[in-house]
């Protein structure tokens, strides 16, 4: 956008240079460098960031595969009384894994050994493999710890009491699923099947007493010779620990919340608290006799070797090459975000001189700006354009305004002078008649100033207003009365109709001039024979005031000016016909200062509606 004015006329505040550090583009320039040096921080930061998760994800997964070794390893030791046969198992591992894996016993005797032979082993071991001291394994991959759950050894059930069981199990399911419970059956190492619901609890939990007779959580004659030697291998423990236990059975029934499934946490716990001993002494007498029955079965402990052994976890470390990669590409992102911001700049510069060129030019000129994009800048211009258009209009109204007030002042102005100075030549003798008349045109001057005042002080915001409860019925009586003898002489009827309930909160004397004023109007515009209707009526939280009038109207293209200042139908701008040409901007202006509004409709030759919106009052008692 470019706008030629003539040599010379630019004003001094335009040939001012802008300092560099305040320049527009200098500052987008310096805006887009950071912004490019941070993202490209940024983006280092984050690739070095994701790189090194990455490896610490990784390195969660070994661990994760690790633990899965050492689970594997103990399970083997839970089901095997030795370590004879897991070479095979050590070899299958360590294919799948990617691991060196290695077992020794505790005096680093090796066991087995997926490296050729010779191959040192990593100076610690990772780990201890003893199914009877283990804390690695679980069969959801959470840690436990003391005896492997597969290390059953003389619990394991034979063939016959499997089936037995797992007939039990099956009646019971059926039995829950006619009272709509859901159960589902898992079989422990040992082979025993286990009843559990939808939230992996005791289905007995329900109450239903008629699908749980105990014969599922008997011990069977396997488990009880097994459990009669565990309770053997106890007592002594229990005796010494200050427990009287008598000869009762220490595993009364099957109970899978328990550690040892056969009830023997909680009754030892309820020993415990009876006989002032406590519970884990009495828990740790039934894990040592477990240990004790079970090491025939499992093999002994081992320590683990694995490929990886101690070392350090790796570490990410960027190389020479890479570091002139990402100074190269931050160079480049540097550059190009540069050049761009540039372009950009120097396009969004362009019409903003233009903008301040326009804005500095003389009043008189009233120079527009071309609007040629949609963006910001674009609606700046628009912005620009519509603030010229309404200074232009301002003052064009600020001109005839003056004119106006300079012609409705002259005349009885003229009017008073002309004939004091010839009562003061003795031409005239001043008699009642030129007295009266003197009198009226000094009237009409003090008219129009009281109106200017109003007019100046509701600009101002300074009009002051006397509110009080109002009944409008009330008002447009008053309102009649007062414009009552005009009304007959001019052979005008003047109606009333007012709704008993519409009630203003209002100034009653600026009230009275407003309507006032528009029943002056209506009577200068209708002829004999016509009629002037004052309406008030309720409407919702409004009270809607209406003066219409049979008059000749108004014109479609006047109708928006009706309420502008000095402004009259008649161009002949006579005051005998058109008045003031304030009463209506006063109107307005008062309608205003109490909160409502002022609107005009009108067709030549039906008349004109002027209309009233207020906000309703509450009569004096009447709850709001």
């Amino acid at each position: 956008m470019r706008f030629r004015t003539r040599r010379g006329s630019r004003p001094p505040a335009a040939r001012r240079r802008i300092p560099l550090r305040k320049r527009l583009l200098v500052r987008l320039l310096s805006v887009s460098a950071l912004i490019a040096v941070c993202s490209v921080a940024a983006t280092a930061w984050l690739a070095v960031t994701t790189t090194t998760s990455a490896l610490k994800e990784e390195q969660g997964q070994d661990l994760a595969v690790d633990n899965s070794i050492l689970a594997e390893l103990s399970g083997y030791a839970a089901t095997h009384p030795d370590w004879s046969g897991v070479h095979r198992t050590v070899r299958d591992l360590a294919d799948r894994t990617g691991r060196r894996i290695a077992l020794t016993t505790p005096d680093r005797a090796l066991l087995a050994d997926s490296a050729p032979r010779g191959t040192p082993l990593p100076p610690r071991p990772a780990a201890g493999v003893d199914p009877l001291r283990t804390d690695t394994y679980s069969e959801t991959g959470a840690q436990l710890s003391g005896i492997d759950p597969r290390a059953v050894g003389p619990y394991l059930l034979p063939a016959r009491e499997r089936a037995e069981l797992a007939a039990l199990a099956d009646r019971d399911q059926r039995c829950y699923a006619r009272y709509g419970i859901r159960v589902t059956v898992t079989r422990t190492p040992s082979g025993r099947p286990v009843l559990a619901d939808t939230d992996g609890g005791d289905p007995a939990g329900h109450g239903l007493t008629g699908c749980d007779d105990g014969r599922l959580s008997a011990p069977t004659p396997t488990e009880s010779r097994a459990l009669d030697a565990l309770s053997g291998l106890a007592r002594p423990c229990l005796r010494q620990a200050g427990l009287a236990i008598g000869d009762r059975p220490l595993f009364p029934r099957y109970e899978p919340g328990a550690k040892d499934h056969f009830g023997g946490g909680p009754l030892l716990a309820k020993l415990a608290a009876a006989q002032g001993g406590t519970v884990r002494a009495a828990q740790g007498c039934v894990l040592t006799a477990r240990r004790t029955q079970l090491e025939p079965y499992v093999a002994p402990a081992a320590e683990l070797f694995l490929g990886i052994g101690d070392r350090n976890p790796s570490r990410f470390d960027m190389s020479p090459a890479n570091k002139a990669k990402v100074v190269s590409a931050a160079g480049l992102v540097l550059a190009v975000t540069v050049a761009v911001t540039a372009a950009v700049a120097v396009r969004l510069v362009r019409p903003l001189r233009a903008l301040t060129e326009a804005a500095q030019a003389p009043p008189e000129r009233h120079v527009r700006v071309p609007v040629t994009t949609r963006d910001e800048t674009g609606i700046l211009a628009e912005a620009f354009n519509a603030l010229t258009e309404r200074r232009e209009r301002l003052e064009a109204q600020r001109k005839a305004m003056v004119s106006d007030i300079a012609h409705e002042l002259r005349s009885p102005l003229t009017n008073i002078r002309g004939w004091l100075e010839v009562m003061r030549d003795g031409v005239v003798e001043p008699d009642p008649g030129l007295l009266d008349s003197l009198h009226e045109e000094a009237v009409v001057l003090q008219r129009i100033i009281d109106d200017l005042q109003d007019l100046a002080a509701a600009d101002a915001g300074t009009l002051r207003l006397r509110r009080e409860p109002l009944p409008v019925p009330e008002l447009l009586a008053q309102v009649a009365a007062a414009h009552r003898v005009a009304a007959d002489a001019a052979r005008v009827t003047l109606v009333t109709e007012a709704d008993p309930a519409a009630w203003l909160d209002a100034d009653p004397v600026r009230m009275r001039q407003v309507l006032g004023n528009l029943v002056s109007n209506a009577l200068r515009h209708t002829p004999a024979d016509g009629t002037i209707t004052l309406t008030a009526r309720r409407d919702g939280a409004d009270a809607v005031l209406t003066v219409a009038d049979t008059g000749s109207g108004i014109a479609p293209e006047d109708l928006p000016q009706v309420f502008e200042r000095f402004w009259r139908a008649e161009k002949s701008r006579s005051r005998r016909t058109g008045g003031s040409g304030l009463g209506l901007s006063i109107v307005r202006q008062l309608v205003a200062a109490h909160g409502g509004t002022a609107r005009a409709a009108s067709e030549p030759g039906t008349g004109s509606v002027f209309t009233l919106r207020l906000p309703a009052g509450e009569a004096p008692g009447e709850e709001p």
